[in-house]
């Protein structure tokens, strides 16, 4: 029996656990292990300014091994519906993604128990408490708790269970890793109407050139393939993929697709549509919102779950905005006339 009991242990949930009092006994359910093995996050590995802010207010910096090669201050925004290339000043940290997670997995306390390499599959309620139903390895297990918190991402059977017929937009985000070829290592920003209505980007990384997209989920395959045919035709070089990765990513649309949680059950990250519509930065949004329910349990509010979905108004606004602002990013049109007027852009100084 545990006063709480969060599933997900990325930013969102890793933030939740660090924070809570010790008078919560608090148990995480990860599918993640302690090292290499277990559950990885298919996940570009930028660390956008909004998710730096997050990070800095706690006083948190990087340690040098989640860091990697190289450092990139520029991101070339290729429009293949125009045939245009802008390049635009971006502030982005270069980080392996894994070692950044389990990096603030070592920051939780010790009083608080955590489930690794385990898959969470089911939830019932029995009276003023919740079952929550996992496997770890083999084995089936039950531990029960009194506030019941989602930071699974996308797939969320936290969300599923709350709300059952609620459909967010979602897209499937597929990502190859290959041997870096390109003479110059660069990140890119992707923009191809006939194969995607969001974007693709490409990322050099410590020898290797990730290229990964967000795509609808038919034909999503064939799409990512097709894009890297036209990259091909453009001089960016693949060779033989390493590894393939893909996972669901939502991109919410409306207002109420920031579903916060209710009865003694929270969402918290992108399990609760935190992510933005425009770029599909998250990370940013799990911090802050695994802080604010912490704020919010800590104090022992009388109705937590209206005191955590009054916590998030701002940013639920913030992202709502970033909903109406994403028409004129990914209108071909108006994209074009914003690359062609170079608005912003860099000149670049090619060496001999």
């Amino acid at each position: 029996m545990y006063d709480v009991i969060i599933v997900g242990l990325g930013p969102a949930g890793a933030t939740l656990a660090r924070l809570l009092d010790k008078k919560y006994s608090v148990a995480v359910i990860d599918k993640k292990g302690s090292g290499e093995e277990g559950f990885r996050k298919p996940c570009g590995g930028l660390l956008a300014m909004d998710a730096q802010k997050a990070l800095s207010r706690f006083g948190l910096t990087l340690p040098k091994e989640v860091l990697v090669d190289p450092q990139i201050f520029a991101v070339r925004t290729i429009d293949l519906d125009a045939g245009a290339t802008q390049h635009y000043q971006r502030f982005y940290i270069n980080l392996d993604r894994q070692k950044f997670d389990l990096w603030l997995k070592t920051l939780i306390p010790n009083h608080v128990e955590i489930f690794g390499n385990c898959l969470c599959t089911g939830i019932r309620k029995q009276g003023e408490y919740y079952d929550v139903e996992f496997m770890q390895g083999d084995h089936r297990r039950v531990i029960s708790g009194k506030y019941l918190v989602g930071a699974d991402g996308a797939n969320s059977i936290m969300r599923r269970y709350l709300y059952p017929d609620k459909k967010i937009r979602s897209y499937v985000s597929i990502q190859q890793w290959f041997k870096e070829r390109n003479l110059t290592p660069f990140y890119s920003c992707i923009f191809d109407s006939k194969n995607t209505d969001c974007y693709s980007w490409t990322i050099s990384k410590d020898g290797y050139f990730i290229f990964g997209g967000a795509y609808p989920k038919h034909g999503c395959r064939e799409r990512f393939e097709n894009q890297k045919e036209r990259l091909g035709k453009l001089g960016i070089h693949f060779g033989e993929a390493l590894r393939t990765e893909s996972c669901l990513v939502l991109r919410p649309s409306r207002l109420d697709d920031f579903c916060t949680g209710e009865d003694n059950i929270f969402l918290i990250g992108e399990a609760a549509g935190f992510i933005s519509p425009s770029s599909l930065e998250g990370i940013s949004s799990a911090i802050n919102t695994g802080y604010y329910l912490s704020k919010v349990l800590n104090a022992k509010s009388s109705d937590p779950c209206k005191a955590y979905r009054r916590k998030t108004f701002r940013l639920r606004l913030k992202l709502y905005l970033k909903v109406l602002k994403s028409p004129f990013m990914y209108f071909p049109p108006l994209r074009r006339l914003v690359m062609a007027s170079g608005v912003n852009s860099l000149k670049m100084i090619r060496s001999n």
